[in-house]
């Protein structure tokens, strides 16, 4: 386990630590003042040798552990990063004071500053994950510095929890898209994603593996290697950087690696990068690393960490409310409503079931649609049907406390088509051809008879 060491500049700012309640893995010393009496704080050890290099080698540090530095005097303060830099000059520092200023602190390349008696046990227990995060970043930027072109790479389809997080590794390391591009190997489809990368004036370029020579560096967020294919692209198997909340997958090479499967989104993530870094967070960034993390916990009600709370508190108050509203209600083009209409127009719930059928339209329409149906009195299950070229596609909503979603859906095209997704939201696609083949005709009230009664049966398990 990692230690934390903590010096103390007197017995008087050791007994307050005391007080704060010492972590587990803290191990406390203090350098006596002349002036103050020699008894020992409880739970602490003078730092012997005083206050230099030779001291602070006796603590014999290692690699992972932290110090944290204690006074309100600006020389002891000074002498102590010296001494701390000397000796173990990639561990990262904590100064803690109420009196002296940054700009009174010697040049480290991983330090940060708080107050003292401000703080309870909470306080520095988030300094320390602070400081930890910024010890990543940095890694981040010494890694990636002298590269020419870095490619951002994300899922095929991306999300909004992958892009928000790559516009903000970006961010981070001070690059623009010219020299650090967001990719994928499949383009942005979802209306929700593509009126989200047009409301930011966000570009996800698409490209083949083969492209992917024309770049030195390599970082995949939101997404491991893995689910490139299997096998996957050669290029992808040996990485930069992989940051990303899934479970952990095997068979890759990656220089940093930084996944956390208890958070609910990676957006959380980058969100405590920027907050380590001290990096203002302008109003785009907010509402793309909210929407991140607010589309991959569904408004933190699915897999959702404190982490996931504490930081989608933090982008409420950087972000931008109508920002968020052009993405979340991405416009519906004329063609679209006209379908709508006359969809309405023959609408009803049954069983809970609310089924639009819209005949010829857009892909991206078809989602939108069912977005709305879930607004309908009564309605637990929304789906819109209509035909894409020669596809009969179907979006499913529903309240997500009921059977999931990509189950379903599932079960209605096996044999016929494809489908799947997540507990409140999914996609089928049956061949018109296929449809016809087993069911006779495909006009819209053989679409409405089919589907209501494939989803009433599925809904309540009855598969007979």
């Amino acid at each position: 386990m990692a230690r934390r060491f903590i010096v103390c500049d007197g017995a008087e700012l050791a007994r307050l630590w005391a007080r704060i309640g010492a972590g587990e893995s803290e191990e406390l010393t203090w350098v006596p003042r002349d002036d103050e009496s020699r008894a020992r704080p409880p739970g602490f050890r003078v730092l012997q040798g005083g206050l230099c290099p030779e001291a602070i080698a006796k603590l014999d540090p290692k690699d992972g552990d932290e110090f944290a530095l204690v006074s309100e005097e600006g020389p002891f303060l000074r002498s102590a990063v010296a001494a701390v830099s000397a000796t173990a000059p990639e561990a990262p520092v904590l100064v803690m004071s109420d009196r002296v200023d940054p700009d009174d602190l010697p040049e480290h390349r991983c330090l940060r500053r708080t107050g003292l008696r401000t703080q309870i046990r909470d306080d520095i227990d988030l300094e320390f994950s602070h400081l930890g995060n910024l010890q990543r970043v940095v890694r981040l930027r010494d890694l990636l510095v002298g590269r020419e072109k870095v490619g951002l790479l994300l899922q095929p389809d991306p999300d909004p929890d992958g892009i928000a997080c790559a516009y903000a590794l970006r961010a981070l390391l001070g690059r623009k898209s010219p020299t650090a591009p967001l990719i994928s190997f499949g383009e942005v489809k979802r209306p929700e994603n593509l009126a989200m990368v047009r409301a930011l004036g966000i570009e996800v370029r698409t490209v083949t593996p083969e492209e992917l020579d024309e770049f030195d560096g390599i970082a995949l967020v939101d997404v491991q290697p893995t689910v490139f294919g299997d096998p996957p692209p050669a290029r992808v198997l040996s990485v930069d950087v992989v940051i990303d909340h899934h479970p952990e997958r095997s068979g890759y090479d990656a220089v940093i690696r930084d996944i956390r499967t208890g958070y609910g989104a990676t957006a959380t993530i980058l969100t405590e990068y920027l907050q380590a870094a001290e990096m203002e967070v302008r109003p785009k960034l907010g509402t793309a690393l909210l929407y991140g993390i607010k589309s991959d916990t569904q408004l933190l009600g699915r897999d959702t960490s404190s982490a996931d709370m504490q930081a989608f508190a933090f982008l409420h108050s950087c972000h931008s409310p109508a920002l968020l509203r052009r993405i979340e209600r991405p416009a519906l083009p004329e063609d679209g409503l006209r379908a709508l209409g006359r969809a309405l127009s023959k609408t009803e719930v049954h069983d809970g079931i609310h089924l639009l059928v819209l005949g010829r339209v857009r892909e991206d329409v078809i989602p939108q649609v069912a977005e709305l149906g879930l607004q309908a009195e009564g309605t637990e299950w929304a789906i819109a049907a209509g035909i894409v070229g020669s596809d009969l596609v179907f979006s499913v909503r529903n309240v997500g406390y009921v059977r999931a979603a990509g189950e379903v859906v599932r079960g209605i095209v096996e044999g016929l088509g494809v489908g799947g997704g997540h507990r409140s939201m999914a996609k089928g696609i049956i061949p018109v051809k296929a449809f016809r083949e087993t069911h006779g005709r495909c006009d819209a009230a053989t679409v409405r008879r089919v589907l209501l009664d494939a989803f009433r049966r599925a809904i309540q398990g009855d598969d007979d």
